[in-house]
């Protein structure tokens, strides 16, 4: 097994870490506070190719592999975690819903500009009632015209916790088609919130930590969509969440990783400034310890990370895999950067340091696609198979 990187993965890391340093890392406290969406940074990360990293280049993409997006991922959450969300709802959910689902003309319309960052994507899945229930969902979609020929669908309802919901140019949304047929009764839909009248964004959310990322309610008034709007078959939404989904968790883990590094790099350097009874603190055993731990969760995230890249790569399946990647990414950012807090004392308490921002953006980790508690139950259920 070869755990070394490529030359192009390396390269993909090192250019993307450039521009986190160079672009990102000097404005995260300034988006952190003023919690305004980063427009200029977005635009440059599509002239880079960062909002289109695993798709096709006929599709506008930069065609690259699971692992090279996973680690440009990492690298973008590292500077600021809202930025890492913006990225991966983008790509992972609004744009691999068209790259798996949508149909040539589809991905030419829709995806290529997602893929290529002239257009930003959201996923609206989540309703009020509905977060980890998706059968619960309320959000219609009833047809218009002949049933197994429809000329449109009017989509009424609503939808909560949309990352990039405000400012996205695409959202996919799922609704009921046939509320009495469960989850075989849920389709997916194309919506332009420019071009479609009814469709309203009814504010956003002030959040804990992944500032900068819009988390908008959505509203959907008799919105008329096209037929050839919707993504797949009738009755397919269901399935096409939950793959989507899993794909997903993959990025939420490289998120995870992402801002875990950024806290145990902020702690070593402090370790090694801050003294106390004579001597830089990382001299004393207490925080070599916790250095040694925080590291070493960081690279087993990894590996789980890049396990279940591999197996998606391979065609394998990855539900399992992708969980324990998601979960365990999770846990470890909140503890890396927990024992961030702790190492520098009561200044990691304040806001003079970063190290409160990565406590407060690791959290989120835990809770979207997929919280810690489903997810667990997603790894049970498959060992028991």
């Amino acid at each position: 097994m070869d755990f070394s990187l490529s030359p192009e993965q390396r390269q993909i890391r090192d250019m993307v870490a450039t521009f986190v340093d160079e672009e990102v890392i000097p404005r995260a406290s300034e988006i952190d506070h003023e919690d305004e969406y980063p427009a200029d940074l977005v635009s440059e990360m599509g002239d880079l190719g960062l909002m289109g990293m695993p798709f096709p280049e006929e599709y506008g993409g930069a065609g690259l592999d699971y692992h090279s997006y996973a680690i440009g991922l990492e690298e973008i959450s590292r500077g600021s975690g809202g930025l890492g969300t913006i990225v991966a709802a983008h790509t992972s959910l609004a744009g691999n819903m068209l790259f798996e689902f949508g149909d040539e003309a589809q991905k030419e319309r829709y995806l290529t500009p997602l893929a290529e960052g002239r257009d930003v994507g959201a996923f609206a899945l989540s309703e009020a009632g509905a977060g980890s229930d998706v059968p619960a969902m309320e959000t219609t979609a009833d047809v218009v015209g002949e049933a197994d020929d429809p000329d449109e669908y009017v989509l009424n309802g609503g939808k909560l916790w949309i990352s990039n919901g405000s400012v996205a140019d695409t959202v996919t949304v799922f609704a009921k088609t046939d509320p009495d047929a469960g989850n075989r009764g849920i389709s997916s839909f194309v919506v332009r919130p420019d071009e479609d009248d009814g469709f309203f964004v009814e504010g956003t959310e002030d959040k804990l930590g992944d500032k900068g990322c819009p988390t908008a309610e959505l509203r959907f008034d008799d919105v008329r969509i096209p037929a050839d709007r919707r993504l797949g078959a009738d009755g397919d939404g269901f399935i096409q969440a939950l793959k989507t989904l899993n794909g997903g968790r993959i990025t939420i883990a490289a998120r995870g990783v992402g801002i875990a590094r950024a806290a145990f790099e902020e702690a070593r350097s402090y370790a090694n400034e801050r003294e106390q009874f004579g001597q830089p603190i990382g001299e004393f055993q207490a925080i070599k310890h916790k250095l040694a731990d925080m590291d070493t969760k960081i690279q087993a995230a990894t590996l789980l990370m890049h396990n279940a890249a591999d197996k998606k790569i391979r065609g394998e399946p990855y539900i399992k895999e992708a969980a324990q990647a998601k979960l365990y990414a999770s846990e470890v950012s909140r503890e890396v950067a927990n024992e961030g807090i702790q190492i520098h004392g009561g200044y990691g308490y304040t806001k003079d340091f970063p190290a409160e921002r990565f406590y407060r953006d690791a959290k989120l980790n835990e809770i979207y696609e997929g919280t810690s508690e489903v997810l667990r139950n997603t790894i049970g259920d498959r060992l028991l198979q």
